[in-house]
């Protein structure tokens, strides 16, 4: 990182309702503190006082936990010179200044400003994403956060069938298929399962385009034996295996609709012009690899931008928990995992 010449030092302890603020002066004088509200009029009005303290916004430096957010996009939108550190790094510089271990939000943002004024090679510059890999970004964890819930719903489904419809499994073990759904829907009981007919089962199995599996061996396995349940149990339990299944479906649309949106944002940085012609794009560097698909290059993508970006590669590894923490004292040494890092990033390159 390149370090800028700062006249101003603003320490900016963030919260989700109120931010405070420090300011200091080179010599590391307060200049002000004060409490800025998380509202539109409150950050509008401190940043126009800011600009009017600090005319120039390069001239002004912000210390900030969170590198992300409203606040620091608004402060970027105004050119200020924004850094970032880790909070485990303030954590020390806090015992630097209070040895006791005493801690307030003033305390914080004052310790924001002194590091910045005194150690800003320990932070890391804030800069504007570019949109499409923010959208990337979102998109690519969103899709996490619906295979989760599909996840867990699959094995709702899963347990639910195991108690009351055994048999059913055997026409898919893990119950995250779509014809899967739709045959239940038709025969959620044991008793319904009896009364199908072979032309129903083959007009599912023509609409779902499935031919590993014929509706002779689904009549064979729907029609198996069944356990002695207590009476009420087949009842309340498919009752509850249907209330999930416009859960999974649901789901599954959602899926299917990011995965063409993810596709459609690798193809537009694959063919963006802003590398030479003779250089291969990370993009297409990524999806060339054997077993690399679509959410892998995705989240390497998107997780790893800026460091993809500066091609920091040491920097790569340390974030997404690659390179091993060395500790040594005098004839011990242990070389260990890393624990503090960008888990979806260390995921994406283990696959």
């Amino acid at each position: 990182m390149h370090e800028i010449t700062c006249r101003l030092f603003v320490g900016v302890d963030w919260g989700t309702e109120t931010h405070q603020v420090c300011v200091l002066d080179p010599d590391g004088q307060i200049v002000e503190e004060r409490k800025v509200a998380h509202s539109a009029t409150a950050v509008t009005e401190f940043l126009d006082w800011l600009s009017t303290i600090a005319p120039e916004p390069a001239s002004a430096g912000i210390g900030i936990e969170i590198p992300h957010g409203a606040l620091v996009e608004e402060l970027l939108a105004r050119n200020f010179g924004v850094f970032s550190i880790n909070p485990k790094q303030l954590d020390r510089f806090r015992d630097r200044h209070f040895p006791t271990g005493a801690k307030d939000d003033r305390k914080d943002a004052f310790v924001l400003a002194d590091s910045l004024r005194t150690d800003q090679h320990c932070f890391r510059s804030v800069r504007v994403g570019d949109p499409v890999v923010v959208r990337l970004r979102e998109l690519s964890r969103l899709d996490e956060e619906l295979n989760l819930c599909f996840q867990r719903h699959c094995c709702q489904l899963r347990q639910l069938l195991h108690r009351y419809f055994h048999h059913f499994l055997q026409l898919s073990p893990t119950a995250d298929e779509p014809w899967v759904w739709t045959l239940l829907e038709l025969a959620p009981t044991p008793a319904k399962a009896a009364k199908l007919t072979m032309s129903r089962i083959e007009k599912v199995l023509r609409q779902c385009h499935i031919r590993r599996i014929d509706a002779q061996q689904i009549l064979t396995a729907l029609r198996g034996p069944t356990f002695s349940l207590a009476p009420g149990t087949i009842e309340s339990a498919s009752e509850h295996t249907l209330m999930l299944l416009p859960h999974l479906r649901l789901l599954h649309q959602q899926r299917l609709a990011l995965a063409h949106r993810i596709d459609r944002i690798l193809e537009e940085l694959g063919t963006s012009t802003e590398q030479t012609a003779k250089q291969p794009r990370d993009v297409e560097l990524l999806l060339s690899l054997p077993g690399v698909g679509r959410l892998v290059t995705a989240t390497l993508l998107a997780e790893a931008a800026s460091f993809l970006a500066e091609r920091d590669y040491h920097g790569l590894r340390a974030y997404a928990g690659v390179a091993p923490v060395t500790r040594q004292s005098g004839k011990k040494a242990a070389v260990l995992m890393r624990y503090g890092c960008n888990l979806r990033l260390r995921n994406a390159l283990y696959h």
